[in-house]
């Protein structure tokens, strides 16, 4: 058989495994050992039109269970009974939240308010987005909570952190805890290569927002994993590499009125990558 044909192949049973049960997934991907498993999720923000319940219906339809939650599942400003009510909502489906975020900071009260969000909600990561004049600030609050922070890039049109490498050139002498959410698809856009930024930036890496893009421009448009131009495979081999610790979330950010149909082909199709290169 070709290696296109293989390749083609082992993605389509990663296509498959977001149709099955937790079980039969996990025995569809378990290509890698427990220790290097690259474990999907979700971004909050690819439910921005849905409420919280039609969002974890969608997750189970596509068997994943993990989520960093956006302001929209979640307002900053919930009561301790909200949390407990939305936390105990994701638990029931059995999908865990490893984050909050995104979270844009552009005062000190902002950052004072995300990270007492974060431990309210029980967190160990904010993705979030502090402005450059407050990283001093953040990272006193980091020492404090002992909460890690990703700062996430935002593409060509950010002014603060277009790519990754302007995040990184502010964080990388700061404490360990002050990290990069790399956004792969804004990376791409702004005229970072995603695994070369993985292998570049490996210890700050905390988060993944995953997503294709259709063209390595300012003009890229959001579209299904694999339709696009970034080259999963080269980026699971990096992650591989580096030995990554972290979530590898979807932000699907195409049809956000029916997401659904795209987020089941972009998890098959990364999980799909997943196997192919480990099998």
């Amino acid at each position: 058989m070709s290696t296109r044909r293989n390749f083609l192949l082992q993605t389509a049973l990663g296509m498959a495994a977001t149709t099955m049960g937790p079980l039969a997934a996990t025995a569809a991907v378990s290509g890698r050992s427990d220790k290097a498993q690259l474990p999907v999720g979700m971004a909050g923000y690819t439910f921005a039109k849905f409420n919280l319940d039609q969002a974890i219906a969608i997750m189970n339809r596509v068997n994943i269970k993990n989520i960093s939650v956006k302001d929209i599942q979640l307002p900053l400003n919930s009561s301790e009974e909200k949390i407990k009510e939305v936390l105990g909502k994701f638990s029931a489906a059995g999908i865990h939240v490893y984050a909050v975020g995104v979270i844009y900071m552009k005062t000190k009260q902002a950052v004072d308010e995300a990270f007492e969000y974060a431990r309210r909600v029980g967190v160990p990561l904010i993705v979030g987005v502090p402005t450059p004049d407050l990283l001093d600030y953040t990272e006193e609050k980091i020492k404090t909570y002992n909460i890690r922070l990703a700062v996430h890039n935002h593409g060509p049109e950010d002014a603060l952190y277009p790519g990754p490498k302007n995040a990184y050139d502010l964080i990388k002498n700061r404490d360990p805890r002050l990290g990069l959410c790399l956004d792969i698809g804004h990376a791409t856009r702004a005229g970072e290569a995603p695994d070369k930024a993985v292998l570049a930036y490996k210890n700050r890496i905390f988060d993944l927002h995953i997503k294709d893009v259709s063209a390595a421009a300012k003009d890229g448009k959001a579209i299904e994993l694999g339709r696009g131009v970034i080259d999963f495979k080269k980026l699971v081999g990096a992650l591989d590499k580096i030995n990554y610790q972290g979530v590898c979330s979807i932000e699907y950010e195409k049809d956000m009125s029916d997401p659904l149909p795209g987020i089941a082909e972009s998890a098959g199709y990364f999980r799909g990558v997943i196997h192919a290169l480990n099998s």
